[in-house]
């Protein structure tokens, strides 16, 4: 039975092994997460070959996709790339042309504004539904992996070898409260960690909403929820707050809405288990609770929480006062940017929040790419919800919310990292509509 529609049945699929898109999509998931820890705890050199080997690796991608016609699965959207890859080109032309840019700030900026998002759109086109089941599982099972690594950090001293990068100190860690550190897990940042939790957590709901054929995959899936639940208490931050109980919610509710008649009772009483999961964790956890609520309270001191939310969804107020027509140039507000010109990144160099950031750095073309996200995200919601009306299952619905979320307001222009798992959340949002009854645990046959 699929993981999608844990009442439908679904012939055994044809495709059994990893495919050449399914192992580079892997790899690209597993620089990302993991090019972090080699910084901060092996080599500060590492960063740029890390980052020029990832970029690589998707860029072969994308080469592979198209070289083999699997972009012809999604001409629509392949069409709708190419014609905003040459929006973003003649514009950034235009842009040097006009001296607001340079020729390096506009190769960056064509990474930042392009590569990942076609990254994406080959991924969902190229790989299987074994390629698309174990990246699922990858996930998760880094989930089991950073879980413990953010207890230990939590519990650390900030000054700890775990906490700190290996040319840092104490001074520059970021604290929770004080002597609590915001844990990173195995990213440089602490925005890392909480953007992977809010990536990760409608693949943690679709595992565990999916049919286990034994105990194994049972105690799996109970594994990998607990983990995910953990991870976001001793987080320390907001964010990963607020968009982990809000996803749980969601799926809660979402498992009573969608399941059908017959299966009310087996789905009330999993809400039910995953609630008293939830609870129980949070008991354990209480100190971490107490933590958050602290942060929280500190920074409601120092800003209003209402108009945070604003400005993160649509930008600072004093955006529209400074943008130009032209704008300041693509890329020219991202952090490898800002280091390539400045030899720092400490600071923002156009604007905190994407929206403003967007707006900034493309003018009259930032405007068009604000709507072209919302009429993306508007299109992806209504057809997530047709497909877990038809599967009976919350989970392609919890996928665009977090793909909705994740489009505007990951700083995906300005961070590396937010960058790289943006495209990793919109080839999952796409690989939905490819295989919309995708079953995690198949049965035997279909692995043969």
């Amino acid at each position: 039975m699929s993981a999608i529609s844990p009442t439908s049945v679904q012939a055994p699929s044809r495709a059994v092994s990893l495919s050449r898109a399914g192992k580079l999509f892997l790899a690209v998931f597993l620089i990302i997460v993991f090019e972090g820890s080699v910084r901060k705890w092996v080599s500060s050199a590492s960063t740029l070959p890390l980052i020029l080997l990832r970029d690589m690796l998707a860029l072969m991608l994308i080469v592979y996709a198209w070289r083999h016609g699997h972009l012809r699965r999604h001409r629509k959207i392949t069409a709708a790339m190419v014609a905003w890859s040459c929006a973003v080109v003649g514009w950034g032309l235009l842009q040097l042309v006009g001296g607001q840019s340079s020729p390096i700030v506009f190769v960056i900026g064509l990474r930042f504004w392009l590569l990942y998002i076609w990254f994406a759109v080959a991924a969902a086109a190229a790989m299987n539904e074994a390629d698309y089941r174990a990246a699922l599982l990858t996930a998760a099972v880094v989930m089991l992996l950073l879980a413990p690594l953010a207890v230990l950090q939590h519990y650390s001293p900030p000054g700890a070898r775990i906490n700190t990068q290996i040319d840092g100190d104490e001074e520059s860690v970021f604290v929770a409260v004080v002597g609590v550190v915001r844990t990173t897990g195995t990213f440089s940042f602490t925005s890392g960690y909480a953007t992977y939790l809010t990536m990760v957590a409608p693949l943690v709901f679709g595992i565990l909403g999916a049919r286990k054929r034994n105990q194994f995959q049972f105690l799996f899936a109970v594994a990998v929820f607990v983990a995910f639940i953990t991870g976001a208490l001793v987080s320390g931050s907001r964010t990963a707050a607020i968009t982990s109980g809000g996803m749980l919610g969601a799926y809660l509710l979402g498992r009573l809405l969608f399941s059908k008649a017959r299966n009310k009772v087996g789905a009330a009483i999993a809400v039910v288990v995953a609630g008293g999961l939830a609870a129980l964790f949070g008991y354990v956890f209480r100190e971490a609770i107490n933590v958050t609520q602290t942060r929280f309270e500190q920074a409601s001191a120092a800003e209003n929480f209402v108009e945070r939310v604003f400005t993160v969804l649509f930008g600072e107020p004093w955006v529209l006062d400074l943008v130009t027509w032209l704008g300041y140039g693509v890329g020219f507000g991202s952090n490898l940017a800002t280091y390539v010109r400045t030899g720092s990144a400490d600071v923002f160099a156009l604007a905190e929040a994407e929206g403003g950031r967007i707006l900034m750095e493309g003018g009259l073309l930032g405007f068009a790419y604000i709507a072209v996200k919302y009429l993306v995200i508007a299109l992806g919601l209504m057809r997530s919800l047709k497909i877990s009306i038809s599967t009976n299952s919350p989970y392609p619905l919890l996928v665009w919310l977090t793909t909705a979320l994740a489009v505007v307001s990951w700083p995906a222009l300005g961070q590396l990292s937010a960058n790289a798992l943006l495209g990793l959340m919109l080839a999952y949002g796409l690989l939905v509509f490819r295989y919309p009854r995708l079953e995690i645990f198949p049965p035997r046959a279909s692995r043969l």
